[in-house]
């Protein structure tokens, strides 16, 4: 990572500022619409016959864009982005001609067949780990899932034993019981971090345009009774996992860690949501596999890349006048979001 230089400093207090965008830190891609888990908690995988896709032609229009927004980090998200007609094609374009750190955000299914062209051309992998083998195959509703991943880890580590590859794991009904194993797991799958945030239950994210309704929430959201068992995991996981919060191995702190029982215990009514700290429309945008824009992956879309060049859209007058208004500690979507981004001035990127 390289730290913000001083010409990057101004510009990110100049957008905090006037809320015109004249520093996008990171931007997110889904290169593609498909998945090939068919996960509890997200439902993109009802959509896999849509199968959408962005080209190496869809973004090279706004490659000087990119340029002038001084984006350095391109996150590529899904969907599974290794389903991709020719996702080498699209990095190299933001390798090469952008000159930004790719990350892949992958289900770890495909992994091993992809391996080297993943190393050639991503800087890190984050794979979803939803619990030890069982818990994690029946989460995603695959056979097999938790092996496949882990060769797919192994496969990349074979190739190079640095490169970095994290986990993430996202808590909900039906693992929140095994997040010791989770850490075990991570461990023994050789990764260099793992972290965890709740399940977002509340939002359109996630191809669920309509929400979800009660009875779908309450099967991957936590019972007041499941949240004070959470509440003990995670203290227990804080006594016995000392270690591995010093050493960074557990991305989250202790404090950090048990915002999970209390954002569960929000939504059953028990108390008030954990404070908001984020800034993700001030320093990075969504791009969607139909080139919609987004502001995170939360909120409604601003335009679409194939209508305007996307510095147009994040500075046009309703992108600053949606910015201009946002209070994260105010704004309904913003109050129960899993997923925040808080980028320092001078954080490194």
């Amino acid at each position: 990572m390289v730290a913000a230089s001083p010409a990057e400093i101004v510009r990110r207090l100049v957008t905090a500022k006037t809320h015109r965008v004249r520093s996008l830190p990171v931007l997110i891609l889904m290169p593609h619409s498909r998945c090939n888990c068919r996960c509890a908690m997200c439902d993109i995988w009802k959509a896999n016959q849509e199968r959408r896709e962005l080209s190496q032609a869809d973004l090279a229009p706004h490659l000087a864009g990119l340029r002038e927004l001084h984006v350095r980090w391109v996150v590529l998200s899904g969907g599974e982005a290794l389903l991709h007609s020719n996702l080498w094609t699209l990095c190299a374009l933001i390798r090469e001609q952008l000159g930004a750190r790719i990350t892949l955000l992958s289900t770890g299914l495909a992994l091993a067949r992809h391996a080297p062209e993943v190393v050639r051309w991503c800087d890190e992998v984050t794979v979803s780990l939803d619990g030890s083998r069982a818990v994690h195959d029946a989460i995603r509703g695959v056979a097999n899932a938790y092996d496949r991943l882990a060769a797919g880890v192994a496969a990349l580590k074979a190739l190079q034993p640095d490169f970095p590859v994290t986990a993430r794991c996202v808590v909900q009904r039906r693992n929140y019981a095994d997040l010791p194993n989770v850490v075990a797991a991570a461990h023994a799958l050789g990764l260099d971090q793992i972290s965890f945030l709740a399940a977002d239950v509340s939002t359109t994210a996630f191809n669920r345009p309509a929400g979800w309704d009660g009875e779908r929430v309450a099967e991957v959201a936590l019972s007041g009774d499941e949240t004070k068992a959470l509440e003990a995991v995670v203290e227990n996981l804080v006594a016995e996992r000392a270690g591995d919060f010093a050493s960074g191995f557990i991305v989250e702190s202790p404090a950090k860690l048990r915002r999970l029982p209390r954002y569960f215990r929000a939504l059953n009514g028990q108390g008030p949501f954990p404070e908001t700290v984020c800034n993700a429309p001030w320093v990075s945008a969504v791009v969607e596999a139909d080139g919609s824009v987004r502001p995170c992956f939360f909120h409604r879309p601003l335009g679409s890349i194939h209508a305007a060049p996307l510095a147009a859209i994040l500075n046009s007058p309703e992108a600053i006048a949606f910015r201009r208004s946002l209070d994260v500690n105010e704004d309904p979507v913003c109050r129960r979001c899993v997923c925040t981004l808080k980028l320092g001035v001078t954080a490194r990127i």
